[in-house]
């Protein structure tokens, strides 16, 4: 599995975590998840995945919310 796999990996549980969610929250959601305790690091490498379709919907939508200085 490469790290690019294991990031989409981790974004989805994050994802399904906020599934439960109505749409709007679930992406502010795991967009804030995201910026709160993943490396910037980590952001940055997930950021050019955003139109990897393995990636789930409201995952791909907060990933595009953040800005890449953030």
């Amino acid at each position: 599995m490469t790290r690019d796999d294991q990031l989409i990996r981790m974004a989805n549980q994050i994802g399904r975590a906020f599934g439960a969610y109505p749409e709007t929250e679930a992406v502010a959601a795991i967009r804030r998840h995201l910026l709160d305790f993943w490396d910037p690091a980590m952001r940055a490498r997930l950021q050019p995945l955003v139109a990897d379709d393995r990636l789930a919907a409201a995952v791909r939508r907060a990933v595009a919310a953040m800005t890449p200085a953030t």
